[in-house]
């Protein structure tokens, strides 16, 4: 467990940082893969984690979120969009193609069992310190957390900051097997851009500090 800011630390939940979670003034923002769940509930042991929260239900977010829940004994929050994939535990079946070999892969070994969802939440909220921000697109309804204080944004899979095959460093459009609308993540990776912030905390990759407008420039030329 990583702390990159105030009542913010990063879970590694595979090597490089191939996969993360967060956890956010005591808000576990998604939940990695199934095995994932083992490893997450050893670091947050003695951090008073209060609730779970996905960014979306795809099975690298919602794989252990049903064991977390359980054991944790904490509600699972998430948009109206995911509801339904969070609840019944389909985490691949908005892929674009559901015969791909990776989509199987996942679908037998990533995917978790289902969680009820025990509230909606969206566009404006504000959890704690943070406040919801709607980015469709790669879902349906993907959400990012942005905390305005220190600049903080909990990207989720709008945009990754590795290469997820050769696992380089760099920011990136998430896959088109596993984004619903590319045109519509990009008018969210614009929106993000907006609101200028200062550390950048994503699903797949290293956190970011975006110090040099690097997020804005990336936006300008997708």
């Amino acid at each position: 467990m990583k702390q990159i800011s105030k009542d913010v630390y990063q879970l590694a939940l595979m090597p490089r940082r191939g996969i993360n979670c967060y956890l956010a003034e005591g808000f576990l923002i998604d939940a990695g893969i199934r095995s994932s769940a083992r490893n997450i509930l050893h670091q947050v042991a003695d951090k008073g984690v209060h609730t779970h929260l996905l960014t979306h239900a795809h099975a690298d977010h919602q794989g252990s979120s049903s064991v977390i829940c359980k054991q944790l004994n904490i509600p699972l929050w998430c948009s109206e969009g995911e509801k339904e994939q969070a609840a019944s535990g389909d985490a691949t079946g908005a892929y674009r193609s559901q015969q791909h070999i990776v989509t199987q892969f996942q679908k037998k070994y990533w995917q978790g069992s289902g969680q009820e969802v025990a509230r909606t939440i969206g566009e404006g909220e504000r959890l704690g310190g943070f406040t919801v921000i709607e980015t469709p697109g790669h879902s349906k309804g993907h959400l990012s957390f942005f905390r305005e204080t220190d600049g903080l944004l909990i990207v989720g899979d709008v945009l990754t900051n590795m290469n997820l095959v050769t696992t380089i460093t760099g920011l990136h459009l998430p896959p088109r097997l596993f984004t619903l609308d590319r045109e519509e993540n990009i008018k969210s990776i614009r929106k993000l851009a907006t609101l200028k912030p200062r550390i950048l905390c994503f699903g797949h990759g290293p956190v970011l500090i975006n110090d040099k407008g690097q997020l804005q420039a990336f936006a300008k030329k997708v």
